[in-house]
């Protein structure tokens, strides 16, 4: 009789069968994949071919499951995908939350982030990082409708996002200048009062 993983275990990883007949398992199996690939290609260099091989599917399944390749890279990497946690609570809080999330997720491993993604895209393949840049847009305006009211939402997120992009740039890519010297806790606080101003007015 087989014996069953204590609750301390990890789980028994899923097989190339276990993924056709799973449709958890496949797309467990491709976000996996996908990070891989993306942390060591970065975005633009990334494939859907390389990545349904690491997974085990077959290149129409990974599409199947995520239609295009900027999906799947905002459903992988962390930002975007975190975005309705951030929604959660008080909306009133949302703008410190923001600006929380983003510092903590940046200083801790930023070379995934859909922001650095993005700025490193625009220099080698400005196409990549048009399309890359439109389905963050609507994905994040999408979420950001569920906490603002107003007629000038996608404007007051076209704004944040460019704010978070200039940082990301300052702080994350170049590394210099006021912002890059600051800590981490020096830039939740100013960020956050940037951002409520931004959200807010």
């Amino acid at each position: 009789m087989a014996k069953s993983p204590s609750p301390n275990e990890n789980p028994p990883a899923p097989t190339r069968g276990d993924r056709r007949r799973n449709p958890e398992a496949s797309r467990a199996a491709i976000l996996q994949a996908a990070r891989e690939a993306f942390a060591e290609h970065g975005y633009a260099r990334a494939t859907i071919r390389d990545i349904a091989r690491r997974a085990g599917v077959t290149h129409g399944l990974v599409m199947l499951h995520f239609t295009s390749k900027e999906h799947l890279f905002l459903s992988a990497v962390p930002g975007t995908r975190d975005l309705n946690d951030v929604m959660a609570g008080d909306p009133a809080a949302l703008p410190e939350r923001i600006a929380a999330a983003f510092v903590d997720r940046m200083e801790s491993n930023p070379t995934g982030d859909p922001f650095v993604a993005l700025l490193r895209g625009a220099a080698s393949n400005e196409t990549a990082a048009t399309h890359l840049y439109t389905v963050m847009q609507a994905q994040s305006t999408a979420v950001y409708r569920t906490a603002l009211t107003g007629d000038d939402v996608d404007i007051r997120v076209g704004l944040l996002a460019a704010q978070l992009i200039g940082v990301t740039f300052s702080r994350y890519i170049v590394k210099t200048g006021p912002l890059a010297e600051m800590t981490a806790d020096q830039l939740r606080d100013r960020l956050g009062r940037i951002l409520r101003h931004i959200l807010f007015g």
